[in-house]
């Protein structure tokens, strides 16, 4: 489903080029779960943000779901992003002045896709907030803002799906609710995930854990 090979991210400074991601290759299984750890700053968030066609490789090459983004134009790579990549971010990243079904619609009308409203209550209820429909991000505590970011990034039932410590901001409690979650649905769809976090047991639930420091990837090891 993801398949990388020699990838690099270099950006230009004043004292020369600094190597973020260091000729990579990585392989990814339909369905399988992977957790990536690593300390700040070793590139783990910047590899996650070229996986999902959000910032490009310097070099290097990177397939998903048999798609070169290579060869994508922008515009292409923007449509493919609609059906194909499902994100959920630590900051939840909610449209404020929507309500959560607004919210978790937003992906099906942007491609142009039918039934969104049914479509967008029947993953609410998937989350366990079918009774929060009409509230808005500010009237939801964080696990159920979440939540509401978790059903907008699988509604449109894409192959993949990256998350990026998402129960950094939950308390510990309402963070495992929310990881019971991402990783039940992810199974239960045959979804592909990487799950970026700092927490080792976390990564540990997935399929594999793959260890980045210094933008270089270290070992890897089954769950």
């Amino acid at each position: 489903m993801i398949e990388v090979q020699n990838l690099t991210v270099t950006l230009p400074s004043r004292a020369g080029n600094v190597n973020i991601l260091r000729g990579l290759d990585v392989t990814v299984a339909p369905g399988e779960a992977v957790g990536l750890i690593g300390p700040s700053g070793s590139g783990k968030t910047t590899l996650l943000m070229v996986l999902a066609g959000l910032e490009p490789a310097t070099s290097g090459s990177v397939q998903i779901a048999g798609h070169d983004y290579g060869q994508m134009s922008e515009d292409a790579l923007a449509r493919f992003r609609r059906t194909h990549v499902g994100i959920v971010f630590q900051s939840f990243h909610l449209v404020p002045t929507m309500t959560a079904l607004e919210n978790v619609m937003l992906p099906l009308e942007l491609a142009s896709q039918p039934e969104a409203p049914e479509r967008a209550a029947k993953m609410l209820a998937e989350v366990g907030l079918a009774d929060r429909h009409d509230h808005y991000p500010t009237q939801m505590s964080g696990g159920e803002q979440q939540r509401v970011a978790l059903a907008r990034a699988l509604v449109a039932n894409p192959p993949v799906l990256f998350a990026d410590e998402p129960t950094g901001n939950l308390d510990q409690k309402t963070g495992q609710a929310v990881m019971d979650l991402i990783l039940g649905l992810a199974k239960e769809r045959g979804t592909t995930l990487v799950l970026i976090t700092h927490d080792k047991n976390l990564a540990q639930r997935c399929d594999r854990t793959l260890t980045m420091q210094d933008g270089c990837l270290q070992a890897a090891q089954g769950a």
